[in-house]
């Protein structure tokens, strides 16, 4: 049986309430909430669908991850975050082969998940969020 590699794709936006109207229409499905992720600084709406799930990430601050991306590089695609069996074995590993991550080892993102960020740098410039299953 294969497992699912991609968990969702994160969306960099400023106005949630307008991008939420927006993915309605697009995805044909509506959020369950929006989730305060106070440690991040960021609301999140999560879109859940057979195929994938589309996490819209707004600041709630402007020292925000988020407020800081949308400054430097405007609205749009965050980071793709990919499914991992062990989260700490997974940065351990990664951290070996001198792939440079972000977190040193996970901390608690939305709906309470385990999660840790690889740079860029190694990893053609797109932000990589690791989330244990």
């Amino acid at each position: 049986m294969t497992k699912t590699l991609v968990s969702h794709v994160g969306i960099a936006v400023k106005d949630l309430d307008s991008a939420i109207k927006s993915y309605e229409i697009l995805t044909g499905s509506r959020i369950s909430e929006v989730e305060n992720v106070e440690s991040e600084n960021v609301k999140v709406a999560m879109f859940s669908s057979v195929g994938g799930r589309i996490e819209l990430l707004a600041a709630t601050s402007e020292d925000s991850p988020i407020a800081k991306f949308i400054n430097n590089r405007g609205e749009g695609l965050h980071h793709i975050c990919i499914y991992v069996d062990d989260i700490e074995s997974k940065l351990r590993e990664l951290k070996k082969a001198g792939i440079k991550v972000i977190d040193e080892t996970y901390r608690l993102g939305a709906e309470g998940k385990k999660i840790a960020f690889v740079h860029p740098q190694n990893l053609n410039g797109v932000l990589i969020e690791l989330e244990e299953r």
